[in-house]
């Protein structure tokens, strides 16, 4: 039988509540062994960093995942469609597991940043398949109800990761911080194979746009490396140069080629529309900024702040767990008045204030100051995420909806990779202040203000990147919401509602 005739065969009876349950709770299984991933890495750097030597490589821990998770999710969901979700999501979970086995035992940098982007093929999936098995199991009138448990999945791995992160580097060893995927992992893909055995099947044929995912990555790769060789050769030397040409042209290849493929691996066209394509840029530069926080916060506070591994991972918990209540303020006052954009316009604002004085605070910066700071700049980002996600749902008719939300995780992805790179760039490779970081990797000497210059610089390129996302959303067509009611009501009560008991 052909994908066609799967295609058109008729719809498996509808699953119980208790098999939808089980399902979903395979899905966060496997989201939740991806999530902690993503936390649990920042705490420890430095450890890594001193361990491994060679830091000029130490963005890459991060950027490598990100760049190569990023180009791969628009392929996962294709795939997912024409061979099943669960064989896919399978697949994503063993070269994840793959991925963390040579994250562990990797005994230098280069192959650390090689393993770490294994990782990424797997994470992809993971996280590309999750809402898309929701969406296959639950009718959308009761999708609400469970969007809840993505929440505390995430909740539960922001509040995990750094502190688990933090102590396994402290007092044992990074490469825990790995090892423990294993134990996890392996019992997660048997619980998951078992559960979606049971998952409708909706194979229907794509192209994939397999050129347009490497031209994506070599792309990235090669303006990521550009970044990195200009603070150790300089911005002028004709390797970076070189670097930087080449990674022009197949950013233009890339354009070139989505503008031409029947299928593309980025739908350029739905850019037209002006919310989209200013909600997108919002996105882009926001996420940039709030990763790049969470990645090189806990270094400042080991360096600057003189907190130990551990406490250092507790200590960003407000910037990783106060979002939610920036998400539920932004719910509540979006449903009582017209103005939805001045809540998250207020927010960014004091986002980019609060990151400001982290920048220009005398160092080291009172405990307090940096944990005030931290939450005012995790609410006002969080009151960003409903609301955009309202007005995108609100801007595009409901067969564009999967191909929009796809497009805007992906450039908020490239956001994330591309800020993490630059102000890893900045502050480990060049000028005396990025000599201070490398010290303060090496465990050699660096004083507290030099080390405090040094990451000045991380939190002025993140407070202007804040202020450029909030000037995009300030730009962003405020569109009446009621004409589109019924998804505007569903969106927000995706925040809002709990699961009932049956």
């Amino acid at each position: 039988m052909n994908i066609s005739d799967v295609h058109q065969a008729p719809t498996e009876p509808a699953l119980s509540n208790r098999e939808v349950r089980s399902i979903m709770f395979g899905v966060m299984t496997a989201q939740m062994l991806a999530a902690i991933d993503v936390t649990i890495i920042s705490p420890a750097l430095p450890s890594i960093g001193r361990d491994l030597g060679d830091v000029h490589l130490l963005p890459w821990i991060v950027t490598a995942y990100l760049i190569v998770s990023t180009a791969l999710t628009p392929l996962y969901g294709k795939v997912a469609d024409i061979r099943g979700r669960r064989v896919v999501l399978l697949f994503a979970m063993a070269v994840f597991l793959l991925g963390t086995l040579a994250c562990a035992l990797a005994r230098d940098m280069f192959l650390l940043v090689l393993a770490r982007a294994l990782q990424g093929v797997g994470g992809a999936g993971i996280f590309a398949l999750a809402q898309t098995i929701i969406g296959d199991i639950v009718p959308p009138r009761q999708r609400a109800n469970y969007q809840v448990y993505t929440s505390a999945v995430w909740m539960i791995a922001n509040l995990l990761g750094p502190v688990v992160g933090g102590v396994l580097s402290e007092y044992m060893h990074w490469s825990l911080i790995f090892w423990i995927n294993l134990p996890i992992g392996i019992p997660a893909m048997l619980f998951v194979n078992a559960r979606l055995k049971r998952l409708p099947r909706h194979e229907r044929p794509h192209r994939l746009d397999l050129i347009g995912a490497f031209l994506l990555v070599v792309a990235a790769s090669l303006l990521m490396l550009s970044l990195n060789y200009g603070g150790k050769t300089g911005w002028l030397s004709p390797q970076v140069i070189g670097l930087f040409a080449s990674a022009m042209l197949f950013w233009a290849l890339l354009v070139w080629r989505q503008m031409s493929v029947q299928e593309p691996l980025i739908p350029l066209d739905i850019l037209s529309n002006q919310v989209v394509r200013t909600g997108a840029l919002t996105m882009f530069f926001v996420m940039g900024s709030y990763t790049a926080l969470s990645i090189y916060l806990p270094m400042f506070l080991q360096g600057v702040s003189g907190l130990s591994v551990s406490a250092a991972g507790i200590a960003i918990i407000p910037l990783l767990v106060f979002t939610s209540a920036g998400a539920g303020l932004a719910a509540f006052t979006m449903n009582r008045t017209p103005n939805y954009k001045r809540l998250p316009l207020i927010g960014l604002g004091l986002s980019t204030l609060a990151t400001l004085a982290l920048a220009m605070a005398p160092q080291p910066m009172p405990f307090w100051g940096v944990m005030l700071a931290l939450t005012i700049i995790s609410i006002g980002c969080g009151a960003l995420f409903p609301v955009m996600n309202v007005c995108l749902q609100s801007s595009v008719a409901p067969h564009q909806l999967g191909t929009t939300m796809s497009l805007v995780f992906f450039l908020r992805s490239l956001g994330a990779a591309m800020f993490v790179a630059l102000a890893g760039v900045l502050v480990v490779s060049g000028g005396s202040e990025g000599s201070a970081i490398r010290d303060a990797a090496q465990a050699t000497t660096a004083s507290v203000a030099d080390l405090s210059a040094a990451f000045s610089i991380v939190f002025y390129i993140c407070a202007a990147v804040f202020a450029i996302g909030g000037y995009c959303f300030y730009r962003l067509e405020q569109r009446p919401l009621e004409m589109h009611q019924p998804r505007r009501r569903a969106a927000i009560d995706d925040m809002k509602e709990e699961p009932k008991p049956e």
